[in-house]
């Protein structure tokens, strides 16, 4: 039996090893997890012994068969409920990540798959994060960032690498949401802040940090 600490873990380093073929450093999961870098060190020696990571000294860590299916169970848990949140029980975007942090535990294949069949089965969360199906397999995002974007180049809004709440009341505020369309009109030399046309109907700037938090679908 894992505790909710080792299956955050398990969690992170999939999320940091996702579109890589290194391992994950142990800074890395000490940033993603706000934790010092000794409690990872502690943490990663335990999850070695349950042989649920390899770990290279100098090198890095990555999951094992067993604790990759552990992770993507919990990743895959955690992004259906963030839906089951937002489109049933109304609770905007950013509300949705801390109850499904709780809900993401329960162990119950048959709960997933229930609530994926009741949901439509969803290819994405509210925050347009890709959701594993039950093999394991995930799409992820082949977008671009706002940043990214040239003058005058066409995106689609499609998800967002920044899921903290501020950021995210930040981008409803100016109407920054999936499935919005934006362009791009002006970029500050001084700082790289952007004006971007919102679908069409109004402008608004945002900083180079925001714009590369932000993720579209360029349009052609």
């Amino acid at each position: 039996m894992n505790s909710f600490t080792e299956e955050n873990y398990l969690k992170a380093i999939f999320k940091l090893s996702l579109g890589s073929n290194k391992d994950v450093s142990t800074n890395a999961i000490a940033e993603q997890l706000d934790t010092r870098a000794s409690s990872v060190t502690d943490m990663i020696k335990k999850l070695s012994d349950k042989k649920l990571v390899k770990h290279v000294k100098y090198k890095g860590v990555s999951l094992t068969g067993s604790g990759k299916k552990i992770a993507v169970s919990i990743v895959r848990s955690h992004r259906l409920w963030e839906v089951f949140l937002a489109e049933k029980l109304h609770f905007k975007w950013d509300e949705v990540h801390e109850f499904a942090e709780e809900l993401e535990h329960i162990k119950s294949d048959e709960l997933t798959e229930r609530l994926d069949a009741f949901l439509g089965f969803p290819k994405h969360d509210p925050h347009g994060d890709p959701i594993p199906d039950k093999e394991g397999n995930i799409n992820r995002h082949k977008d671009i960032t706002v940043a990214n974007l040239k003058l005058n180049e066409k995106g689609v809004i499609v998800g967002v690498k920044d899921h903290s709440k501020s950021y995210l009341k930040y981008l409803e505020r100016l109407d920054l949401i999936l499935g919005t369309e934006i362009e791009v009109k002006d970029v500050v030399d001084f700082d790289l802040s952007i004006t971007l046309s919102v679908n069409e109907t109004f402008s608004v700037s945002i900083s180079n940090q925001a714009s590369k938090n932000l993720i579209v679908k360029k349009l052609k």
